[in-house]
C-alpha cells in the first residue's frame, strides 16, 4: 500500500467546471517538521494537511501521516485537520538518522453548503520530507526564557517574559477564588516595607484631636464597612469608595476608584450611581482566557451589581472604566438572579460559574450557569471582542431559559430521589437545596445539618464521570451536646456555627460550632468524618464561620490554619488533625487588647508559604486600641517572618488586606489611609575624595544608599527628609516605616544595609576593596590605598534585601605613578665638615714640618 501511495499523482487534472468523482478538484498537500534537524528524544512538531481550506469551523480533511524511520519501519497516523486544512502531530524520534515524512489523503467528497467548495477532491500524496535526527546529545535549544525581575518593575509586562507569571497574581473577590483565602502566584512580602500610601477618599481619618480629646474619626466598624469588595486585576487596585452597609442597602452613592498597585497613582474614578443606580457597587473582578480557532487571549473585566443580590451585572473595562456590556437575569431566569449568599466560582479559564438546583415535576436537577455562555450561546463564537462590543450603547445579553443562554440543558444533572433528608420524596416535595460547595470541573458537595448530625453527598463534575454520584447521604451522628448549640446546627440565623472552609487539596471541609469551640473535619473525597479538634478557649467562640466579621480558617499547603478571638493562631495537619504549631499574638501592654492578653487574630490571606494576619474587632472601643499587629507567619514552622505593630489595623465589616503582583494592599483603620506593601527600588551613590591620586596615597570612598519608593515623592515626606529617606535593614523595617509614614518616634537602633565596594582596573580584572554597612542616615564610607598606577572604576553595590531591589553606582579614579624619591641627605652637618677639614690641614702641616726637620 505504501508503494501504491508513491505513484498517486500529486495533482489531479484541473477542471474549473463541475467536479465529479472521476474529475475531482485539485488538492495541494504539504508536510514539514519543526525543527527539521533534531536530537534523539527531542519533541518534533510535524505539520501536514491541505492548503485547500474548508467552510465551517468544525470541518476538516481526513489525512494520513506516514513516518518511515531510519531502519525502514513505517508508522501511519490519521488525523482530522482544522478548517484551515492543517493539523499538527507531536513526534519524538528514538533513533539517529533520517526520517521520511509523507502526508496523503484518499479521494474525498466535501459536502459544503458553498457551491464553490462542494464536490470531490482528488487523492494526493506529498513529496518526501526529511527529518534529520542527530545523536551525541544534540538538541536544538529551546528559548532560554527570562529570569525573574531583580529591579523594581511595573505593568504592563511584555508577554515574552513568561516566567514572570509566577509573581503576577490577581485578587478577584472578597474571598479570593472559590471561597478560599489562598493567593498563589505572588512573591509575598517578607518585610513591612511600604511602597506608597494614599487617603481612602471616604471619610476623614485618624485622630480627631482638640475638643474630641483622644477620640478618632469613625472607621466603619461595625456595619459600615470600608474597602469592601476590593480586587486587584493586572496590577491595579480597585475598590468602592463609599462604605457598604449591612443595615441600609442605599447607604451612599458609590464611586469606583482605580489605583496603580505599584505606585499608588490614581488612574481613574467612576461614578457608579449615575451610571447604574444608587445601590451599584463593585463586587468582583475577572480575567477570562478566551480560546477559539482564530482568536486567543485574556480579557479583563470588573463586575458591578446594583445591589449584592442584583441579577443585572455590568462589565467594566479595567483600563479605562468604560462600560463594555451588560448581562441581565444572570444565574437563574426562574429565581431572578443571585440570591444572598450564593457563591460565584471561577472555572479554569476564568469563566464565572454558579450552580443552581432546579426542582420540577420530573425531579431535581443540578444546573451550571456559565457567564461565558450567556455571551456566546451554546454554539460558541470565533471572536470575543466583536461579540461583546458594539457602536453606541453597550450590548445587553439576557439570560433566557428558552434560548439556553448561560447553560447547556444537556449538562443538567438529574439527582437521585430521596437525596438526603432534604431530598425529593415525590414530585416537587422537599426540594433539594443548592450545593454547599463546588469545585468546578470536579465535584459539587451537598450538606444538610441539624442537631442529629450532618449528611454529605457529592456529584461528579469531571468530564469522565460527569453526573455520577461520588457518595450519597453519608451521615455522621453528632454528639448530644449539639442539641444546645446555635447557628446552622439548630437553624438559628443569629448563631455563629456552620461550615468554615473547604479545600480540594486535600479534599477537606471544616464545620465549626461556636459554644463548644470545636472544629469537625470531614473528607470531601469520601464524605466521611475525619477528626475533631480540642475545645479552644472561650474567646474563640466569637468567630470561625464564613462571614465578613469572622476570623476565617484557611486550608493551604496541606494545613488547616485558624485565627481566633483569643489571639492564638493554631495550625493542624488538615488530613489527620495532628497539631503542628501555634502562635500567640501577644499584646505587651495592659488594656489595649481588652478581650485577652492577645490581639484578636483574623486571617487576611495565604501566599508564597506565608500566612498573613491582622487585627480587627466587631465594634472596637474608642479611643482605638494602640499597637494592633499585622504579621506574617511561616506556614511550615509558625515562625514570625515579620511583624509591625500599629500600622495596618484591619476591618471587621469592610475589606481586609489583599495581595496581587506580589504587593499587599490594605486599608488602615487608624488613619484611613490605603497602603501598598512590597519590595521597592533603591538608589546608590559613590564618590572618591581624591579621584586623581598617586599610588600609595590613601583615599576616602563614600556614598549613600536610599529608598526611592514612589510614596516618598509626597511633599510632606520630602520636607521631612530633604536629603532623602535612607534604606534600612530588614530587621529595622517595621519601626522605620512607622517613623517615616506615621510620624512615630525615630528609632535609635536603626541599622543600615550592606554595601560591597570593589574596583575594576584597565585589564578588566576586579579586586575587592571592602564591605561596609550604611548608617541610619543612609551613608557609608571606607578608605583604600591603591598600589598600581592605572585608571580604576570604583563600584558600590547594594545587592538588595527583602525590602528593596538592589542598585549600584560607579565612580572613576586615575591612579598616578608615585614620584621618584629625593636624594638621601648626608647626616653630617656642613660646619662639622669644615672643622674636620681644618683639623686635617693642621695635621698635614705638622707632618710636613716634622719630616723636614728630620731631613735637615
Amino acid at each position: 500500500m505504501l508503494m501504491l501511495s508513491f505513484v498517486v499523482s500529486m495533482f489531479a487534472v484541473p477542471n474549473v467546471n463541475a467536479q465529479t468523482e472521476s474529475n475531482p478538484k485539485t488538492t495541494y498537500p504539504f508536510v514539514d517538521s519543526v525543527p527539521r534537524k533534531a536530537g534523539v528524544g527531542q519533541s518534533v512538531l510535524i505539520n501536514f494537511g491541505l492548503l485547500n481550506f474548508l467552510q465551517n469551523v468544525n470541518d476538516g480533511w481526513n489525512m494520513t501521516l506516514t513516518i518511515i524511520d531510519p531502519d525502514g519501519k513505517i508508522e501511519n497516523v490519521t488525523r482530522k485537520t482544522w478548517a484551515t486544512g492543517t493539523v499538527g502531530y507531536s513526534y519524538i524520534p528514538t533513533k539517529e538518522g533520517n526520517y521520511t515524512l509523507q502526508a496523503s489523503m484518499a479521494l474525498t467528497y466535501y459536502n459544503s453548503t458553498s457551491s464553490s467548495l462542494r464536490g470531490w477532491y482528488a487523492a494526493c500524496v506529498t513529496e518526501n520530507a526529511t527529518l534529520q535526527v542527530l545523536g551525541d546529545g544534540y538538541f536544538k535549544p529551546s528559548h532560554p526564557g527570562h529570569s525573574l525581575p531583580t529591579e523594581y518593575w511595573t505593568r504592563p509586562v511584555d508577554s515574552q517574559l513568561r516566567e514572570w507569571y509566577t509573581i503576577m497574581g490577581s485578587w478577584f473577590a472578597q474571598k479570593q477564588r472559590n471561597g478560599n483565602l489562598f493567593a498563589p502566584y505572588n512573591e509575598a512580602p517578607t518585610t513591612a516595607h511600604i511602597l506608597w500610601s494614599t487617603p481612602d477618599m471616604q471619610y476623614t481619618g485618624g485622630l480627631a484631636g482638640g475638643d474630641m480629646g483622644t477620640g478618632g474619626f469613625q472607621h466603619g466598624d461595625a456595619y459600615e464597612g470600608k474597602f469592601y469588595g476590593a480586587c486587584i486585576i493586572a496590577g491595579v487596585l480597585y475598590y468602592n469608595v463609599a462604605p457598604v452597609s449591612s443595615g441600609a442597602a442605599n447607604m451612599a452613592n458609590q464611586t469606583l476608584r482605580a489605583l496603580d498597585l505599584h505606585t499608588g497613582e490614581e488612574l481613574w474614578k467612576l461614578d457608579l450611581a449615575s451610571l447604574f443606580g444608587t445601590n451599584a457597587r463593585l463586587t468582583r473582578g475577572q480575567i477570562l482566557m478566551f480560546m477559539s480557532a482564530n482568536n486567543r487571549g485574556a480579557w479583563a473585566y470588573l463586575w458591578v451589581q446594583n445591589g449584592a443580590t442584583g441579577s443585572t451585572w455590568y462589565a467594566i473595562d479595567p483600563l479605562t472604566g468604560r462600560h463594555v456590556y451588560t448581562m441581565t437575569n444572570f444565574y437563574s431566569p426562574s429565581a431572578g438572579g443571585l440570591s444572598g449568599g450564593t457563591k460565584v466560582y471561577y472555572g479554569p479559564n476564568g469563566e464565572m460559574l454558579t450552580y443552581q438546583i432546579v426542582n420540577n415535576a420530573t425531579g431535581s436537577y443540578l444546573r451550571q450557569w456559565n457567564s461565558t455562555l450567556v455571551v456566546q450561546g451554546t454554539s460558541g463564537q470565533d471572536a470575543w471582542g466583536s461579540k461583546v462590543s458594539q457602536v453606541g450603547a453597550p450590548r445587553v445579553f439576557v439570560a433566557n431559559s428558552t434560548a439556553n443562554l448561560g447553560y447547556s440543558p444537556s449538562e443538567d444533572i438529574l439527582l437521585p430521589r430521596n437525596f438526603g433528608v432534604s431530598g425529593v420524596n415525590g414530585v416537587n416535595s422537599n426540594p433539594v437545596g443548592n450545593p454547599t460547595q463546588v469545585f468546578p470541573l470536579d465535584r459539587a458537595i451537598f450538606t444538610t445539618t441539624n442537631v442529629s448530625g450532618i449528611y454529605l453527598s457529592a456529584v461528579s463534575l469531571d468530564s469522565e464521570s460527569y453526573g455520577s454520584m461520588l457518595y450519597t447521604d453519608r451521615f455522621w451522628a453528632a454528639p448530644s451536646e449539639w442539641a444546645s448549640l446555635t447557628g446552622t446546627v439548630t437553624g438559628d440565623s443569629n448563631g455563629q456555627s456552620g461550615w468554615a472552609c473547604f479545600s480540594d487539596d486535600p479534599y477537606v471541609g471544616v464545620f465549626w460550632t461556636k459554644e463548644n469551640r470545636v472544629n469537625y473535619v470531614f473528607s470531601l473525597e469520601t464524605g466521611k468524618f475525619l477528626y475533631q479538634t480540642e475545645p479552644q478557649i472561650f474567646a474563640d467562640g466569637w468567630g470561625g464561620v464564613q462571614s465578613n466579621s469572622a476570623p476565617e480558617k484557611v486550608i493551604a499547603y496541606g494545613r488547616l490554619i485558624e485565627g481566633s478571638g483569643g489571639g492564638t493562631v493554631i495550625c493542624y495537619n488538615a488530613t489527620t488533625g495532628d497539631f503542628l504549631w501555634s502562635y500567640e499574638a501577644h499584646d505587651p501592654y495592659i488594656g489595649e487588647s481588652y478581650i485577652t492578653e492577645n490581639w484578636y487574630a483574623v486571617i487576611c490571606f495565604v501566599s508564597d508559604g506565608k500566612v498573613y494576619f491582622g487585627h480587627s474587632h466587631h465594634s472596637a472601643q474608642e479611643p482605638k486600641p494602640r499597637g494592633a499587629p499585622f504579621y506574617a507567619l511561616d506556614v511550615e514552622t509558625g515562625e514570625v517572618v515579620w511583624r509591625i505593630d500599629g500600622a495596618f489595623r484591619q476591618h471587621a465589616w469592610g475589606g481586609r488586606a489583599i495581595i496581587g503582583d506580589s504587593i499587599i494592599a490594605t486599608l488602615d483603620t487608624y488613619d484611613s489611609q490605603i497602603y501598598g506593601i512590597g519590595k521597592g527600588p533603591s538608589d546608590v551613590t559613590v564618590s572618591i575624595s581624591n579621584p586623581v591620586a598617586s599610588a600609595g596615597t590613601t583615599v576616602l570612598i563614600s556614598g549613600t544608599v536610599m529608598d526611592i519608593s514612589p510614596g516618598l515623592d509626597k511633599d510632606v515626606i520630602q520636607r521631612r527628609f530633604a536629603k532623602g529617606v535612607p534604606a534600612v535593614a530588614d530587621e529595622s523595617m517595621s519601626d522605620w516605616m512607622l517613623y517615616v509614614y506615621k510620624n512615630f518616634e525615630r528609632p535609635m537602633d536603626t541599622k543600615g544595609v550592606e554595601i560591597t565596594i570593589f574596583g575594576v582596573g584597565e585589564n578588566n580584572e576586579s579586586f575587592d576593596i571592602g564591605t561596609v554597612v550604611s548608617d541610619a542616615n543612609g551613608r557609608f564610607s571606607c578608605t583604600w590605598t591603591p598600589k598600581n598606577s592605572e585608571a580604576v572604576d570604583i563600584y558600590a553595590v547594594f545587592h538588595g534585601s527583602g525590602a528593596y531591589y538592589g542598585s549600584f553606582a560607579k565612580s572613576e579614579m586615575a591612579v598616578l605613578e608615585a614620584p621618584a624619591p629625593a636624594p638621601t641627605p648626608d647626616p653630617t652637618p656642613a660646619y662639622e665638615w669644615y672643622i674636620i677639614g681644618v683639623g686635617i690641614a693642621i695635621i698635614a702641616v705638622v707632618i710636613v714640618c716634622t719630616l723636614f726637620n728630620r731631613k735637615k
